[in-house]
């Protein structure tokens, strides 16, 4: 990694004039499908300008060290666009948890989620009364699962004002608002004092720094010492050779359609764990397990392995057939001015993504969940 990384200068009355002008000065009236083709034509595509500005015209044999180091520079801009664009497509085929879990035979999608969130909980050892910071928070799901379970107080950063604002407001309508609060802020220069929080967790989030021991070092910081931090993080595996050209396109992949400026391999997060002061505890690839349901599943369309209506809604949504009446429906109302510019080449980028999600797991070469619990000594 470059050790040259210096975090982006933040405009946050711009940020919010930018969310106001893009969604609306009510973010929380529409939801799902409906937000995503509702959005300010003009925003609209100076987010879609702005975020695949990295990726126009380029693939894994032209892109240059420049490119490279650019998106990383950029980090900060290029997530904030980035679920500007596609926050409702997520929530429209997801939830409000953004992220993977195990699946046990005969679990409903729903419950898996919720487990896969509180096994984090418990493995990061957060307990009722204490302070806890979710790094990342998207727009709350986990953090209300983790809040109900444990009784903690959770504070959410992100950087997305659209995120934050849906998070709080989906907080108070859960009645979880003396437990939960969410800001905006940089995980990378976060604001709060050091020694501020008792546990720290982070799921599928930090995949989005530039610079792992950036964010974990501000994580070390604001962490008590004695403190917990545990993280599911997306990482390439070790079967994972940039070198092989194949490898190589699956993660660009995955970066394209997921806003990461760039994928690392798992000893690189296990390595900056350490660099910043951490004490690991535990480490475990929970995609590795030898699940008989593949958490892949809901994205690869195995219908097999649905278990209620809820879940057949879900998976159909998720599913390449999903995707695909997902895309053409957005490319029919664009073309129609229905939808705002540029709709379609999002999920375009989406469905990309999850193409080679799959493949990169099939191949063991990526899991979006390999398990650090790590501790800040005494």
């Amino acid at each position: 990694m470059s050790t040259d990384f210096i975090p982006q200068v933040q405009n946050r009355q711009q940020d919010a004039e930018f969310k106001t002008a893009m969604h609306g000065k009510d973010v929380t009236n529409k939801t799902g499908f409906l937000s995503a083709i509702s959005k300010n034509v003009d925003a609209q595509q100076v987010a879609v300008s702005e975020y695949f500005k990295h990726w126009d015209n380029k693939d894994t044999k032209h892109e240059t060290e420049q490119d490279k180091q650019t998106r990383l520079a950029e980090y900060a801009t290029l997530t904030k666009h980035y679920y500007n664009l596609v926050t409702d497509f997520y929530e429209y085929g997801w939830g409000t948890s953004f992220h993977f879990s195990r699946f046990y035979k005969g679990e409903p999608f729903k419950a898996s989620i919720a487990r896969h969130e509180q096994y984090l909980a418990y493995q990061g050892g957060i307990k009722k009364g204490m302070k806890v910071l979710d790094v990342g928070c998207g727009v709350g799901g986990p953090a209300q699962q983790i809040a109900r379970f444990t009784e903690a107080h959770i504070t959410g950063l992100n950087n997305n004002d659209y995120q934050v604002e849906r998070a709080t407001e989906y907080a108070k309508k859960a009645g979880l608002s003396d437990y939960l609060n969410f800001v905006k802020g940089d995980f990378m220069q976060m604001d709060f004092p050091n020694e501020t929080f008792d546990a720290v967790y982070a799921i599928e989030a930090t995949v989005h720094a530039p610079k792992l021991e950036g964010v974990y070092g501000e994580i070390y910081r604001v962490l008590k010492p004695g403190g917990t931090f545990a993280v599911y993080e997306w990482v390439m595996t070790d079967k994972y050779d940039e070198t092989i050209p194949l490898h190589r396109e699956i993660s660009y992949g995955i970066e394209i359609g997921d806003g990461i400026p760039k994928m690392y391999k798992v000893d690189v997060a296990r390595d900056a764990l350490k660099t910043v002061g951490f004490e690991i505890l535990h480490e475990e690839d929970l995609a590795a397990k030898g699940d008989e349901v593949p958490w892949y599943y809901p994205l690869s369309g195995e219908w097999k392995y649905c278990r209620s209506v809820g879940d057949l809604v879900t998976i159909f949504r998720t599913s390449w057939l999903g995707r695909q009446v997902t895309m053409k429906s957005i490319g029919l109302l664009e073309s129609l001015k229905l939808a705002p510019p540029g709709s379609q080449k999002v999920t375009v980028a989406l469905e990309d993504a999850a193409v080679n999600l799959v493949l990169g797991a099939k191949m063991e070469l990526f899991t979006p969940m390999m398990l650090f619990v790590a501790k800040k000594p005494l």
